[in-house]
C-alpha cells in the first residue's frame, strides 16, 4: 500500500497524531466550526475513517461571538494510564497586539466519549501540547505569546509541569526551553524522548509558504537546553515552489508496531491562473490547510529526517505492519435526512445545532432564518468542507420569504467576510425570487438584481445546485429537478481561499465549505426545509 498525500484533504489542519497498540488517531483544529477538533481513525496510515469530534457541548467549548479563525488552535491528542487526554486553545481574539485565550484539558477512557468536563489550564499562549515522560510527570508545552509591541510575539516554547493528582499546572515550575531560530514565530510544540534525549518538533515561519518544521534537542528539560537540528529544517517547502504539496510544517511524530516513523503535517495544495506565476504568488489555497503523512528516518547523529529530503514526497510506503482500512472511495456524499441528528461531516457555526437552530424532521433539514451570513451570533447554517478541487453539490428548498431580508439557499462560504450563495428572496413586485449574492471582503454584490428569477406559483421547490471547477464556481437552478439552467455568473474561487483572506485578515486558518443556510434578520424566524443534501466529487 501507498500513502497518498494529503491523507485528509480539504481543511485538516495542525495534525497531532499518536498509536495506541495499533490504532493510529489524528486530531486537527477546527477553529470556529462546531463541533470541535476532528477525529479520524486508521490501522494502515492510508485509509482514515472519522469519528465522533469530542468536543459537542457547550460545557466543553462555548464559541458564540468568537471572530473567524479563533476557537480551537492545535489541539493536541495523547494517551497515557489508560486514557485520551484532550488539550484544546479557545482563542478569542485573533486580530492585533493580543491573543486572548484559554487552554483546556479534557479526557475519555474511548476515544468515542464521553469526555470530561473541561479543566482550565491556563492562557499563557496557544497550540499547547501534553508530555507524558517516563517517570510519570507530565509536562505542559506551549507556544508564548507577548503583546508587546517592542518584542516579537512568538516568544519561544514554555514548558510548565502538570500535577496529574491536583489535575493542575505547577506556575513556579514555568520556564523557556526553546526559542526558536532567526526564523522566529515558533510555535506548535510537541516533546518526544528517544534514545536518552527529548526531542522538540516546532513550527516556525507562520503558516504560510515560508512554513516549516524545525526539529531541538536536550537531554534535560531545562531552560534554554535545547539545541536545532543541524542542516534543518526538518520539513518545508519553503524552497520547493514547484512541488505539488506546499507549506508543510506544522505537525507530530509516530512510530509503528514495528519501529518505523512517520510525521503528520499540515499542507496545502494551492492552483494557479494561467497568466501567475507559480513562485509569486504561490497560488490560491481553496481547500484549506490539510494533513500529509511522510515517512521519517534517523540519520548517524540521531537526528530525524524526512524520507526524500525536507520537501516529503507525495506517495510514501505505509508501514510493513500496516493493517488494511476500510474506507470510501472518495468523499461524494448523500443526506436524506432520516436520522434525527446530523452526521459527522456536518458543522455549524461556533454553537450547536439545536431546536433554536432547526430540527430533522419527516426527513426534512429545517432551518430557522436568524442572523445574516455576516454575523458572528446566531447563524442557521450547517456545511461541510469541499474536500475536491472539482465537484457538484446540490439540494431540494422550499421557502416561502415574505421580505427581501429572508433569504435561504446553497452556500459557499469561507468566513463571514468571504461567501457567495444561490437563494430564494423576496422581491417586492414579483414575490419569491432567486437571487445570487456574493460577500467579498465584505462587500457584498447581487448579480442578478432586477433579473433575478422569478419563481412559478405551481413550483413545488426550488433545486439549487453549484458547480465547483477548482478556479471558478457557478450555481444552477430547478424547478423539477431534472432540467438545470445554468445562471451565467462565474465567481472566482480564490476568493475562498486562505491565501485571499490572509490579504486583509489575520485569520485565514481554515477552507472552503459548502452549506445550506436560513436568514431571516427582519426577525421573525422564517424557516426554510431541505430536501435533502448531494455532494459529488469529480476528481
Amino acid at each position: 500500500m501507498k500513502i497518498k498525500n494529503p491523507v485528509l484533504p480539504g481543511f485538516h489542519s495542525d495534525p497531532s497524531i499518536i498509536r495506541v497498540k495499533d490504532t493510529y488517531y489524528i486530531a486537527n483544529s477546527t477553529f470556529e466550526w462546531f463541533p470541535g477538533v476532528r477525529l479520524h481513525q486508521s490501522q494502515d496510515l492510508v485509509h482514515w475513517q472519522l469519528l465522533p469530534a469530542p468536543l459537542s457541548t457547550t460545557t466543553l467549548l462555548d464559541m458564540k461571538g468568537n471572530p473567524s479563525s479563533g476557537g480551537i488552535w492545535a489541539p493536541d491528542l495523547s494517551y497515557a494510564d489508560g486514557k485520551f487526554w484532550l488539550v484544546y486553545t479557545d482563542v478569542k481574539v485573533t486580530e492585533g497586539a493580543f491573543k486572548d485565550m484559554t487552554n483546556y484539558l479534557t479526557t475519555a477512557t474511548d476515544i468515542r466519549g464521553p469526555w470530561t468536563d473541561p479543566i482550565k489550564l491556563n492562557g499563557v499562549g496557544f497550540d499547547a501540547s501534553l508530555f507524558h515522560d517516563k517517570d510519570g510527570r507530565k509536562y505542559l508545552l506551549q507556544q508564548t505569546w507577548d503583546h508587546r509591541e517592542y518584542k516579537q510575539p512568538f516568544n519561544g516554547i514554555t514548558l510548565t509541569e502538570f500535577d496529574p493528582k491536583q489535575m493542575a499546572l505547577i506556575p513556579q515550575s514555568a520556564r523557556t526551553i526553546y526559542s526558536g531560530t532567526d526564523v522566529k514565530l515558533v510555535e506548535g510544540p510537541h516533546l518526544y524522548r528517544k534514545d536518552g534525549y527529548y526531542y522538540l518538533f516546532a513550527a516556525q515561519g507562520g503558516t504560510v509558504f515560508a512554513h516549516q518544521e524545525v526539529v531541538a534537542r536536550a537531554k534535560t528539560l531545562a531552560a534554554n537546553a535545547f539545541v536545532s537540528e543541524p542542516d534543518g529544517p526538518f520539513i518545508t517547502n519553503f524552497d520547493t515552489p514547484d512541488f505539488y504539496l506546499q507549506k508543510q510544517g506544522h505537525g507530530a511524530l509516530v512510530d509503528t508496531p514495528g519501529g518505523e516513523w512517520y510525521y503528520a503535517s499540515l499542507c496545502s495544495r494551492p492552483w494557479h491562473r494561467q497568466n501567475e506565476s507559480v513562485h509569486d504568488p504561490r497560488g490560491w489555497s481553496t481547500l484549506g490547510r490539510e494533513t500529509a503523512i511522510q515517512k521519517v528516518y534517523w540519520d548517524e547523529q540521531g537526528w530525524p529526517r524526512i524520507v526524500g529530503g525536507h520537501g516529503g514526497q507525495i506517495e510514501v510506503a505505509a508501514p510493513k505492519d500496516a493493517k488494511e482500512t476500510k474506507s470510501a472511495p472518495d468523499h461524494s456524499r448523500y443526506d436524506d435526512f432520516t436520522t434525527p441528528t446530523l452526521d459527522n461531516n456536518w458543522n455549524t457555526l461556533r454553537v450547536p445545532f439545536t431546536p433554536h437552530m432547526g430540527n430533522i424532521n419527516a426527513e426534512q433539514l429545517k432551518l430557522i432564518g436568524h442572523a445574516s451570513l455576516a454575523s458572528t451570533f446566531d447563524v442557521s447554517l450547517i456545511a461541510q468542507r469541499w474536500q475536491a478541487f472539482n465537484f457538484d453539490a446540490q439540494t431540494k428548498v422550499h421557502f416561502n420569504p415574505f421580505s427581501y431580508q429572508q433569504m435561504a439557499g446553497l452556500t459557499n462560504f469561507y468566513n463571514d467576510k468571504h461567501w457567495s450563495w444561490i437563494f430564494i428572496t423576496f422581491d417586492e413586485k414579483r414575490g419569491p425570487v432567486i437571487e445570487i449574492a456574493e460577500n467579498n471582503n465584505g462587500h457584498y454584490t447581487s448579480y442578478l438584481q432586477d433579473q433575478a428569477i422569478q419563481i412559478p406559483e405551481s413550483a413545488t421547490g426550488v433545486w439549487f445546485k453549484t458547480k465547483v471547477r477548482t478556479q471558478t464556481y457557478s450555481y444552477a437552478y430547478s424547478f423539477d429537478g431534472q432540467t438545470w439552467h445554468d445562471i451565467d455568473v462565474q465567481l472566482d474561487a480564490a476568493v475562498l481561499s486562505d491565501d485571499y483572506v490572509l490579504q486583509t485578515y489575520g485569520g485565514f486558518f481554515t477552507g472552503a465549505f459548502i452549506g445550506l443556510a436560513a436568514v431571516d434578520y427582519a426577525g421573525y424566524d422564517q424557516t426554510a426545509t431541505f430536501d435533502y443534501f448531494d455532494y459529488k466529487e469529480l476528481d
